[in-house]
């Protein structure tokens, strides 16, 4: 059972997600780590002599700990996963530091490849509540699942936002364990998005949400999405090192929605935009503003992703059978036009724009919805195939 192997080394004391990976790459698997002697852990960039001593007691304790841990899990409904597992979400994969495991009440699905986060104050304006809301419930109706942190303010509204719509998703994650109610006034809250989505933490049952795990937490948010949206955001904010974390370390698109100049609840978003931020007013700036899914996801197969409608981007249309014929009678006229340019060999992003006509931002949008339909893959750099015929 590789969880049990996971799930010991993140219970494990002085080494992290970073460490750890290194760890790993060492040992050559997560059980193979946990055995791993103190006098091989000291090999290991960032540990040390005195370190591993540390650490290699740490791990002869961790499996009475996991076993602990499991347990209460699942006293409080919630299930554990690691990068093992196939619901492990896949852009998550992709970031620099992962968590090792991610505890969760509810369940990730397939589509919520095709996510949002959306952060900003928690002390913040009418104004900003009710953008974080209309957001939030915009993207859920485009097929978007809404991912937030669960806190007052913002994340609050961007997840009620979402679950306004009927087939509406949401995530939220938290920065305690997640049998913990923090805010104490979001219980309710919780609940419902356990049944129209995900609370997932990467912190032990019971950990209490203590400051120095917010800034943490924000990495989950952007690793999970591919862009993250900041309303109202002061100058020193942890939205910002969500935005930091989501362009410098992930390579992920930021948005920003401008807000009143004289607010200094709109310092940091305004500061955002003057750093090259993607302004945001609207769905459609999101939608054209998303770049292609990041190679490593488009690696790995996935069902089709709900498709777009293209008369009313706001309408959800339920996702079709896994077939690939299914998936193709469900494209909008400008797919079928970017998917016929598409030949049995390696088709380059340039040959396509030439052959379709339509501008690159375009072509892009359209290869990042085909590849979500399964029926296109990157395989080379800005190279595309179809699906099957690599």
């Amino acid at each position: 059972m590789a969880l049990i192997h996971w799930l010991r080394l993140s219970l494990t004391n002085g080494i992290g997600p970073i460490l750890t990976s290194r760890l790993i790459a060492a040992a050559g698997t997560a059980e193979q780590a946990c055995e791993w002697p103190s006098i091989f852990l000291q090999e290991i960039d960032g540990i040390g002599t005195a370190k591993a001593r540390h650490i290699a007691e740490s791990l002869k304790k961790s499996g009475e700990a996991a076993d602990e841990e499991l347990a209460k899990a699942t006293a409080a409904g919630a299930r554990i996963i690691c990068p093992d597992d196939d619901e492990y979400p896949v852009l998550l994969k992709t970031i620099p530091d992962p968590p090792l495991v991610l505890y969760i009440k509810g369940a990730f699905e397939p589509r919520d490849l095709n996510s949002i986060g959306i952060v900003g104050s928690r002390q913040c304006s009418i104004y900003g509540r009710e953008q974080a809301q209309r957001f939030g419930s915009l993207l859920a109706g485009a097929a978007m699942t809404v991912v937030s942190g669960g806190a007052r303010g913002i994340d609050s509204s961007a997840h009620r936002g979402a679950m306004e719509h009927p087939a509406g998703r949401t995530v939220a994650v938290l920065g305690c364990g997640v049998d913990v109610v923090f805010p104490p006034e979001n219980a309710a809250l919780f609940q419902q998005i356990a049944t129209r989505g995900a609370v997932v933490s990467e912190y032990a049952m019971g950990s209490a949400p203590l400051a120095e795990n917010f800034p943490k937490r924000n990495r989950i948010i952007s690793g999970l999405s591919r862009g993250t949206l900041v309303i109202e955001a002061a100058a020193r904010s942890g939205a910002l090192i969500t935005a930091r974390m989501a362009n410098e370390d992930q390579g992920r698109t930021v948005f920003a929605l401008p807000g009143r100049v004289d607010n200094p609840l709109s310092e940091g978003t305004h500061q955002l935009l003057r750093d090259g931020a993607t302004i945001c007013t609207n769905l459609e700036d999101i939608m054209h503003g998303l770049g292609p899914l990041p190679l490593e996801a488009l690696e790995h197969d996935h069902p089709p992703a709900p498709p777009f409608v293209q008369h009313d981007p706001l309408l959800f249309t339920p996702p079709p059978p896994s077939s690939v014929a299914s998936a193709e009678i469900s494209l909008t006229d400008r797919q079928q036009l970017v998917l016929s340019s598409i030949g049995r060999d390696a088709t380059s992003i340039d040959a396509i724009i030439e052959q379709t006509g339509l501008a690159a931002q375009e072509v892009t949008q359209e290869l990042t919805l085909l590849s979500l339909k399964a029926l296109v893959k990157r395989v080379d750099g800005q190279q595309f195939v179809r699906k099957g015929r690599a």
